[in-house]
């Protein structure tokens, strides 16, 4: 009977063993990849190559391509065999977020020394060119990724500087009357990463761009949305804005008041011109008709001219005066 009982419990283990744990299934969402003895299968000698990383980086970073199994089902694999399952779906992040401890901001300093709180989100997904990476070269990819991207993200915030702002500070005044206040309120970190938060996410996405050959994790957008400072330094930046922004628009008026005073003073000089033209043009216009009266007629048929030319005055004017020897 305990013979008969043996057999029978060990024949229904090797029935659930070998015929029903054989055979799974891969979700859409889902990639796997089968090991036998602990070894996973390879795409012969297909090493992960990553153009991006240095020489160094190569040595380190030498993976295997695998075998990857996709969606659909049922499969079979035998008793020796285990399958590694893993979702290839694009998933968010919180920045703050840390196994180890638990923690409401990411904290940075900036290059004006200013410890200020940085959040946001990742969004990632395993990199199915480098499953091998992802499920054995590491115990927690993601944490190796996100202990990565901190270091990065707090060494550019530390060294950050807005090239525009710089370009505005360098010079003796900003170019052109179309300055703001945005312009002035440059060469302040927290206004620079504040301003320019785009900047710093296409930064680190460039700069996380070889986690997926490091750690088969592929980083497909940065969204840091919040970067606040201490309450006491945040007032101290909001009073040193508010100063710049009343001089910026003290500087826009002075030099609106400026423009309309060239211009008045333009039209002015137009307006004098064109009243002296409009004197000289008769005088130029008697001029020509002397000088072809004269070319024409010569001195007499001038004289002519200018007789007849005074009858009028002569007519209107009151008293007269002849002096002798000259002729009327």
């Amino acid at each position: 009977m305990v013979l008969t009982a043996f057999l029978l419990g060990l024949l229904a283990y090797c029935i659930y063993r070998v015929v029903i744990r054989a055979f799974y299934t891969v979700k859409p969402n889902e990639r796997a990849v089968i090991t036998s003895f602990g070894r996973a299968r390879r795409l012969g000698d297909q090493l992960v190559a990553d153009l991006s990383m240095n020489e160094e980086e190569r040595s380190r970073y030498q993976f295997p391509r695998l075998q990857v199994i996709g969606p659909g089902g049922p499969y079979f694999k035998w008793p020796w065999q285990a399958v590694h399952k893993v979702d290839v779906a694009t998933q968010a992040l919180d920045l703050t977020w840390d196994p180890t401890k638990r923690q409401d901001t990411i904290e940075a300093v900036t290059k004006d020394n200013l410890t200020t709180g940085v959040n946001g989100q990742i969004r990632f997904r395993v990199s199915e060119g480098n499953l091998y990476a992802y499920c054995f070269g590491v115990d927690d990819p993601l944490q190796h990724v996100m202990g990565y991207f901190i270091s990065v993200l707090r060494e550019r915030i530390a060294n950050f500087s807005d090239p525009r702002g710089q370009r505005l500070l360098g010079d003796a005044e900003p170019d052109g009357a179309s300055s703001t206040a945005a312009d002035l309120s440059e060469g302040v970190s927290i206004n620079d990463l504040r301003k320019n938060l785009p900047l710093l996410n296409d930064y680190m996405e460039q700069q996380c761009h070889t986690t997926g050959s490091r750690y088969g994790i592929e980083l497909d957008a940065a969204l840091i949305t919040q970067i606040d400072p201490p309450t006491e330094v945040d007032r101290a930046l909001s009073a040193i804005n508010s100063t710049r922004n009343q001089v910026a628009a003290d500087i826009s008026t002075a030099r609106a008041d400026a423009e309309q005073q060239i211009t008045l003073s333009k039209r002015a000089v137009d307006i004098a011109t064109n009243n002296a033209q409009a004197e000289v043009a008769p005088l130029k216009e008697l001029a020509e008709t002397l000088a072809q009266v004269k070319s024409g007629g010569g001195s007499e048929a001038l004289q002519a001219y200018v007789r007849n030319m005074r009858i009028p005055l002569l007519r209107n004017a009151r008293r007269i005066l002849q002096i002798s020897g000259r002729p009327i």
